[in-house]
């Protein structure tokens, strides 16, 4: 089976879609506005930096190129002023006084200058200040020393020259300047003087310089052999030039202390940057906010549609009222069975243009008592009106209407059609009427002749009284006052077969029933006196039991009667197999806490099991000549009073069979 196509998106679907797609570009275009943003700031703040970079970088190779001119000045003027005195020595016009009081002058005004010594021809010390000892004389075991190879170099150039840096027995870093001597193309001797690097720092680099830089002498493998600084963690950006003279690979390294405006500047970025996560935070926050938003409508939608599914589908009318009684929604089978619109329904204040104008006083009270909270729980029963003027019968039932927040706003009514069904019941009451009825009629017909014997009791009493009464009035001698007793015995046997023709009559003849409060106990003793001719006759004891006093109960007395006569004959026809001696039908009637139940025992052939599930169905009977109908018309009677009838065995049959019929009545109508 191939697979199913798709369908095709409906036109809800459709525009959902499309709202979807546009959420979802309107929650975008804030995010990229967002993004664009940030990589626009941090643009500008990487070029701010740059800029501030390559400025403090550009100050800094200033600066360095002021102090390495600075530096080189002072060595060309320390070189000069010895070659003036190695000038001097050489014409002879400087002696070693001279000497002593122009190398003291020199020391003092350059601090970084340590030693001055003269050396003559064979390098041995003419003169020195302060001390006559090579600073690398200790050195000289190991090879010629740093002065040695200094001398050599100005020797063969003869011009002065700077030596390899040293450091002293006490590991200060030295270097020195070799002035050679010359008269007439001879070198005649050497003036050395010897520079300590960190006095050379700490003299010719101003203060106002190291507040902003870290200065260092380093040689080739960058190890520091003169400092300044005004803190040890600089962190900045760093320069490094050679230092020349006096070369042999010294270089001088500048660099820059971190500022303090920079931390603020990091901090200023870092706030941006908090303050950038904030905001897109939040616009994440409104995302989620918008997003069930968007799926709460969407669900809304679903619940809406699948309301809208549900009302349509309904057969059940529904119609909602405010606090007022102003009718605020009515649903298609409310419509469709009152023939009106919704907008002509919804809106209007009683009267309602679906009540019965006859009836609009009761329709008006329940209408209140609705209102008031006081409709009945199980509903009520009313007529409308279709706008046909057709009139239908209405189940009614009303609820609160409440609102999302718990509040009671109104009132809202379930509405059943229930005419056809009305009619139907009307229809069944009828034929079971006409049931009763035909029971009624073949009940008369099978007591026609006990009614016979019945009524010629008291008619051959009359005709017996009246022969008494004439033959003393054929005496002349008769006194009236004997007369009396015959007569009022002749009225009292006329009122007997008055009553029993009357009972007759009405047992026959089609009524409506009527309730109404109703002795159970002359109920119990017509019966008896009805039924007692023909219990004579078959041979059968009637007992009867009865708790005192009875209160009325309401019920209709004539249908009463029916059943007890039919369950008293059934009772006697039980027993028709039974010997006479046994043959005993008991009434009892018992009052209850909320009921009074009248029992039938007889000591009949008892009821099978395989029977006794079908013995108040209509139309069935184990008699040859039986219609099937009299168990069924005395449940339904005892049912129309509310009460029941059940059948049992006998547990107390001196033939070890028998059945007790047993039906209850309410105390009350409700």
């Amino acid at each position: 089976m191939p697979p199913l196509a798709p369908l095709p998106p409906t036109l809800e679907q459709t525009l959902s879609g499309l709202q979807t797609r546009r959420l979802r570009w309107l929650l975008a275009v804030p995010k990229l506005g967002i993004v664009l943003l940030l990589a626009a700031l941090f643009s500008l703040l990487w070029l701010l930096h740059y800029n501030e970079i390559e400025e403090e970088r550009s100050a800094l190779i200033k600066d360095v190129l002021w102090l390495e001119q600075n530096l080189r000045f002072h060595f060309d003027s320390t070189e000069e002023q010895l070659q003036q005195l190695a000038a001097e020595i050489a014409s002879g016009h400087a002696g070693e006084p001279q000497f002593r009081v122009r190398a003291t002058h020199l020391l003092k005004t350059m601090p970084e200058v340590s030693h001055l010594f003269w050396l003559d021809q064979r390098q041995r010390i003419v003169a020195a200040e302060p001390t006559a000892n090579l600073p690398d004389e200790e050195l000289s075991p190991l090879g010629p020393t740093a002065t040695s190879r200094g001398i050599d170099v100005a020797r063969r150039f003869g011009k002065p020259v700077y030596g390899e840096f040293f450091r002293s027995s006490n590991q200060q870093a030295l270097n020195e300047l070799l002035v050679p001597i010359h008269s007439q193309g001879q070198t005649h001797g050497m003036l050395i003087a010897v520079f300590n690097l960190e006095q050379l720092l700490a003299g010719q680099v101003p203060w106002w310089f190291t507040e902003k830089y870290k200065v260092d002498i380093i040689d080739t493998d960058d190890n520091v052999l003169a400092v300044k600084t005004r803190i040890e963690d600089t962190g900045g950006q760093s320069y490094e030039i050679p230092l020349e003279p006096p070369g042999h690979g010294l270089k001088l390294r500048v660099t820059g202390y971190r500022s303090q405006e920079n931390s603020l500047q990091r901090l200023l970025v870092v706030a941006i940057i908090v303050l950038a996560i904030g905001v897109f935070w939040s616009l994440w926050l409104v995302r989620e906010l918008m997003q069930k938003r968007s799926q709460a409508e969407e669900a809304l939608r679903a619940e809406h549609a699948f309301r809208t599914s549900m009302e349509d589908s309904l057969t059940v009318g529904m119609r909602a009222r405010d606090l007022e009684g102003k009718v605020i929604y009515v649903n298609p089978a409310f419509c469709k069975m009152t023939g009106f619109a919704s907008d002509e329904l919804v809106g209007q204040v009683p009267p309602m243009p679906y009540w019965v104008p006859e009836q609009i006083d009761e329709t008006f009270a329940m209408h209140q008592a609705v209102l008031a909270g006081k409709a009945p729980p199980d509903g009520f029963e009313m007529t409308f009106r279709r706008k046909n003027e057709e009139r239908f019968h209405a189940l009614v039932y009303e609820a609160k209407l409440i609102d999302g927040h718990g509040q009671h706003i109104g009132w809202m009514a379930s509405v059943l059609d229930i005419t056809e069904r009305k009619h139907a019941e009307d229809l069944a009451r009828q034929q079971q009427e006409q049931l009763q009825f035909t029971a009624r009629l073949v009940t008369m017909g099978e007591m026609a002749s006990t009614l016979a014997h019945e009524l010629n009791q008291p008619l051959a009493a009359i005709a017996s009284y009246n022969s008494g009464c004439l033959n003393l009035l054929a005496n002349d001698n008769a006194n009236p006052s004997e007369l009396r007793p015959a007569l009022e015995k002749i009225g009292l046997q006329a009122q007997r077969a008055g009553k029993i023709i009357r009972r007759v009559h009405d047992f026959v003849r089609k009524s409506e029933p009527r309730r109404a409060p109703c002795d159970l106990r002359e109920v119990v003793e017509d019966c008896l006196g009805f039924i007692e001719p023909e219990a004579r006759k078959r041979h059968i004891r009637l007992t009867c039991q009865q708790d005192s006093p009875l209160p009325l109960i309401p019920a209709d007395r004539l249908m009463l009667e029916q059943v007890l006569l039919n369950l008293l004959r059934n009772g006697m026809e039980a027993m028709n197999d039974t010997i006479e001696s046994q043959r005993r039908l008991e009434i009892a009637v018992c009052l209850g806490d909320n009921e009074i139940s009248v029992s039938v025992r007889d000591q009949g052939c008892g009821i099978a099991n395989e029977i006794r599930d079908k013995l108040f169905t209509a139309f069935f009977t184990t008699k040859a000549e039986g219609m099937g109908i009299g168990l069924s018309i005395c449940r339904s009677i005892v049912e129309f009073h509310r009460g029941r009838l059940w059948a049992e065995d006998n547990p107390h049959s001196r033939t070890g069979t028998g059945t007790i019929f047993t039906f209850s009545l309410p105390l009350t109508a409700d």
